[in-house]
């Protein structure tokens, strides 16, 4: 029988139990990775599956199986496996990274391999960010550079070993390894770089540590305003490495769900709530929660063997706004204590991934190291691409019925992050082998992506096609949840390009993919000064006083008063919820500044978590528009503020989803959607979901497509694939 095996095969040690279960049965035949399958030739196939089926390697996914009648040659004596054809990409599934395993971690702490940070198997290591092309052979990967020894060769090459084809199988012989630099990048002699490296930080010394897929700047908890001061970061969250859920616990409080997450093999950053202490306040200033996650490199796991510490600050290594760094010179303009830094290549950055629970599901963030690559199932007829939006930007390929997006590449206007979004989308491209006819981009006329999906449109003749920021939005929810044909949802976030030149973001839309209509928005904002209103969060409630007629409080001069009120009629409006939650902040004393992006509106949450609903702050539609202004007026002088944040939110969600409800009752639907940035704010999809069920509707949000606008290529890329 001839049996041909899709789905994650590639990298996850399938050939090598292919190879156990028939040699186990006593069965002839060969195996062959095939690009994007794995083919397998065996005398008797309904044997060899019963068998191979019941024990997976730990990280393979089976998507589909054929089988077809084959004729063994007679001259094969035992099963093997053969050299890997590159084939065709139909249906690739490319391994992501996963972390170190419990029996790599027992041979790191005994035997030839003990203090070998590059200690992998099958069944864990980095994969994606190794990862030249396609099949996942060794010399595809960075590990190229590094001829097996004697004894490794051995173990690649006994069927009994874990190691049996483990494509970056290496030992402190014949591996890649770590050295320590000074700040001035001397190295620094020393029989273990990593231990030095722990004495460094012990003493609080700042470090930058390489890792997969990229770098970390690292400090112990103590030393965390004096890395606020060194990184000019003075209130944006650390992300906070843990040595284990133990340990996790003395910062944070997480629910079972959340620590089935921290302990998941992709090891992401999750947001927990944080326990009520000075050191973690000091690590998210005025927010409930804190990012933390857990080793999942050799590395990381004998730095805190050595370290004598329990959690560490753990962050990109970058300049702000710009991508994480790659290269070891490049990394010393920094200016950190020390380096540890290793020689193998990192040949696709990856950050960390970051996401949120809410009840059982995950929000992410940020998707991207051990979650990229993946895929979502679309069917379509023709190849396109995607190059996203300008925040949080992530590109996505589409390909032969599949989406598969980018890892997270940054904010677009940031220097280099053009360039790794065009590195990202043209790896992806090589790895599934795209040929776009259509190249997808945002509305807005001054994104800095634009000119590569120009490029991409020129390179393969294909044609440019402009998605709307919130369509986008709502698309990618319909892909996230099964590929909905329609949906209204309530599209809410910080800013978007609309059709008529505003910036929207309190959006009620009835969507298809190939169009939408607008229900109901938010009332428009003036932005004062543009893009500065964005940070001086003071101009927006100026606007808003101005919009109520009243006399305005927040602090400037009677000629910068001035000067405002005229820009006022100028100003692009804005419907943006986002904006809104930020005069709310600003108005309730919560924040007075955006130092960071999302800064005000996440330092409102713990309000909206624990407000109650009060009188007097109801709203109102007029003509598809829902007022706001009014809400903000004597607000400051209410008695709790929490009520007050939780009541004006209430009212505003409480309009759009009768707005909603009502499209998606002429429909016939039973659900409502709800997309985009402010989608992560917990207490208010919680809100959302509430008043949905008073309607009789079910609420529906993301799960695997980042609701932010990490998310909104691969809603640019479906909705491409379905147009006219």
């Amino acid at each position: 029988m001839k049996i041909v095996i899709r789905g994650t095969v590639q990298g996850v040690g399938f050939r090598p139990a292919v190879y156990r279960t028939a040699v186990s049965l006593g069965l002839r035949g060969t195996v062959c990775n095939n690009g994007s399958n794995v083919t397998i030739e065996v005398d008797d196939g309904d044997a060899f599956l019963e068998a191979f089926l019941r024990d997976l390697p730990p990280l393979a996914r089976i998507e589909s199986v054929e089988k077809t009648p084959s004729d063994i040659d007679p001259s094969i004596k035992g099963f093997s496996i053969i050299e890997s054809d590159a084939g065709d990409m139909e249906g690739s599934s490319i391994p992501a990274d996963t972390a170190v395993c419990s029996r790599c971690l027992g041979d790191m702490r005994s035997g030839r391999r003990k203090g070998y940070p590059f200690t992998t198997c099958t069944d864990c290591g980095p994969r994606f960010t190794l990862l030249r092309s396609l099949p996942y052979d060794r010399g595809r990967t960075a590990m190229d550079s590094f001829p097996m020894c004697q004894t490794c060769g051995g173990e690649y090459a006994d069927p009994g070993d874990r190691r049996f084809h483990h494509q970056t199988v290496c030992c402190p012989r014949c591996g890649p390894g770590y050295r320590l630099l000074d700040k001035d990048g001397q190295e620094i002699q020393c029989d273990d770089p990593i231990g030095s490296f722990a004495e460094h930080l012990r003493k609080g010394d700042i470090g930058i540590a390489k890792s997969w897929g990229g770098m970390h700047i690292c400090c112990i908890l103590s030393r965390t305003a004096h890395l606020r001061e060194w990184y000019r970061r003075p209130n944006k969250p650390f992300a906070v490495m843990v040595r284990d859920i133990a340990s996790a616990k003395r910062y944070c409080e997480p629910t079972p769900e959340e620590e089935r997450m921290l302990l998941s093999p992709h090891r992401p950053i999750v947001l927990v709530r944080k326990k009520d202490s000075e050191v973690s306040e000091a690590l998210s200033p005025s927010l409930d929660n804190v990012g933390v996650f857990l080793p999942y490199t050799g590395m990381q796991h004998l730095l805190f063997d050595r370290l004598g510490e329990d959690a560490l600050i753990m962050t990109s290594a970058n300049v702000p706004g710009e991508p994480m760094i790659l290269d070891d010179r490049d990394i010393l303009g920094l200016g950190a204590d020390v380096y540890l830094l290793h020689n193998q290549e990192i040949v696709n950055r990856a950050d960390d991934s970051v996401l949120r629970a809410f009840g059982k599901d995950p929000f992410y963030i940020r998707k991207s190291r051990g979650a990229i690559p993946s895929y979502y199932e679309f069917p379509a007829e023709y190849d396109a691409v995607a190059v996203g939006a300008q925040e949080s930007l992530a590109g996505a390929v589409a390909s032969r019925g599949r989406i598969y997006p980018t890892q997270h590449i940054g904010n677009g206007e940031g220097i280099g992050v053009p360039e790794y979004l065009e590195e990202a989308v043209r790896f992806q491209m090589s790895l599934v082998d795209c040929e776009p006819q259509v190249i997808a981009e945002d509305l807005h006329p001054a994104y800095m992506n634009r000119p590569l999906a120009r490029r991409l449109a020129e390179e393969f003749g294909a044609e440019v096609v402009d998605i709307q920021h919130h369509h986008a939005h709502v698309v990618s929810l319909m892909v996230d949840r099964g590929n909905l044909e329609h949906l209204t949802a309530l599209a809410l976030d910080g800013t978007g390009h609309g059709d008529d030149g505003a910036a929207w973001g309190g959006e009620v839309m009835s969507c298809g993919y190939t169009g939408y209509e607008r229900l109901a928005h938010l009332e428009y904002i003036p932005l004062l000064g543009g893009q500065k209103a964005l940070s001086d969060i003071r101009r927006l409630r100026l606007a808003i006083d101005m919009l109520n007629g009243e006399e305005s409080d927040t602090g400037f001069s009677d000629s910068e008063t001035a000067v405002l009120s005229k820009l006022a009629g100028r100003s692009i409006g804005t419907s943006s919820l986002g904006r809104v939650l930020d005069a709310l902040s600003y108005s309730l004393g919560v924040c007075d500044r955006r130092t960071y992006d999302g800064e005000p509106a996440m330092k409102l949450e713990p309000l909206l978590a624990r407000g109650r609903l009060v009188d007097g702050f109801e709203t109102y539609t007029e003509n598809g528009i829902i007022r706001t202004a009014h809400l903000f007026s004597g607000i400051e002088k209410r008695p709790d503020k929490a009520d007050a944040a939780y009541s004006v939110v209430w009212n505003i969600l409480s309009e759009m989803v009768d707005s909603a409800s009502e499209r998606a009752d002429s429909d016939g639907e039973g659900c409502i959607g709800i997309t985009g940035g402010v989608s992560y704010d917990v207490p208010i999809v919680r809100m959302a979901k509430e008043l949905a069920e008073k309607h009789g509707k079910r609420l529906i949000w993301h799960t695997r497509v980042p609701n932010g606008d990490g998310g909104i290529s691969t809603g640019q890329v479906a909705a491409a694939l379905r147009r006219p």
